[in-house]
């Protein structure tokens, strides 16, 4: 069910648009300039084209591209003028808006950072992406973990951002958290589509969790982005999908958070979020709630280490032009370099 898109609106229902949003080049502050009033002027449009919509999300990259440029002029900041714009978007659109920009990170290499602002302009949702797409991107790694909030009527909300989505670690600490609508958005060019479309359905089958996914679409003359917009339900089926790769089509569905709740409560089988932590309740009162997985115990303690580790070849960001680095993780440039 999706409410024709929106269209007709049901009491508990949440309208969400994403927007397959026609990738731009941004070189120079100006170029910056320019994206923040494209993105500001289609958040005006999704809320002409659909008057039910609550929340419209932008993908990552909006605001500056493909082009992994690292220049300090371009870079963002929370507080800076082109969130000051989205705020205000959302302010005169009334309506929640999903934001993406490259923030500046003194002392390290700029954050990939998700933004979630209510209709009130207040900044509700503050994401750094956990797992950059290496060796292509040279994103710090985030540092704040994975945030859930309060979402459009009264939705429980979560944030990932691309190659995160590719980790069933991310959306399973999305639904545990609480989260009932998980958003993914991305860069992804077409090779990655077929991945792309699978894991935005496991993601949400395996946690009983909607999930909302958007990609950049068209070309800025190099890359080539695929749009691929994808609501799916959390049975893992497919509510709404751009497959048509058309440039600023905006992706409308109305998705049931209050069904989510209801599933997670009632159903037995292959209610595998509640199921992980108590395993085969039925032979034993409550399940059993140990941990016997040795990849997660090792991560706890700091030794996690594959079989073939000494195998992986690429390690670093060279083979994609980036000097190999020399910073452990929490160390900054000048603390790396006494």
């Amino acid at each position: 069910m999706n409410g024709l898109g929106g269209l007709n609106k049901s009491e508990n229902g949440v309208v969400i648009g994403l927007v397959q949003l026609q990738l731009p080049l941004v070189k120079t502050p100006e170029d910056l300039e320019a994206q923040t009033q494209v993105i500001v002027d289609m958040v005006a449009k999704a809320r002409r084209n659909l008057g039910t919509m609550d929340l419209v999300v932008f993908p990552e990259y909006a605001l500056h591209g493909l082009s992994m440029d690292i220049n300090p002029d371009i870079m963002c900041r929370v507080d800076g003028p082109e969130v000051a714009a989205f705020r205000k978007a959302c302010v005169d659109n009334a309506i929640w808006g999903c934001f993406s920009i490259m923030e500046l990170n003194p002392g390290g290499m700029p954050y990939n950072t998700g933004l979630v602002i209510d209709d009130t302009g207040e900044i509700v949702l503050n994401y750094r992406k956990l797992h950059p797409w290496v060796p292509v991107e040279p994103w710090e790694p985030g540092d704040k973990g994975i945030p859930v909030i309060d979402g459009p009527k009264g939705s429980k909300l979560a944030l990932i951002i691309c190659h995160d989505g590719m980790f069933p670690e991310m959306a399973r600490e999305c639904a545990y958290k609480g989260a009932e609508i998980m958003l993914r958005t991305a860069g992804y060019t077409a090779p990655i589509r077929e991945s792309w479309r699978f894991t935005n359905q496991a993601n949400a089958f395996q946690n009983l969790m909607i999930t909302a996914n958007v990609c950049m679409c068209g070309t800025d003359g190099t890359f080539d982005s695929m749009g691929e917009g994808m609501i799916v339900d959390f049975d893992g089926t497919v509510i709404a999908h751009g497959t048509t790769g058309r440039a600023n089509e905006i992706i409308t569905a109305e998705v049931r958070p209050d069904l989510v709740r209801e599933a997670r409560a009632g159903w037995g089988v292959e209610n595998n979020i509640y199921q992980l932590g108590h395993r085969g309740y039925v032979a034993v009162k409550g399940g059993a709630k140990d941990c016997p997985y040795s990849f997660m115990h090792d991560m706890v303690a700091g030794t996690y280490r594959l079989p073939w580790e000494e195998e992986v070849k690429v390690t670093d960001g060279t083979s994609c032009g980036f000097p190999a680095p020399t910073r452990l993780y929490g160390e900054r440039f000048k603390d790396a370099a006494e």
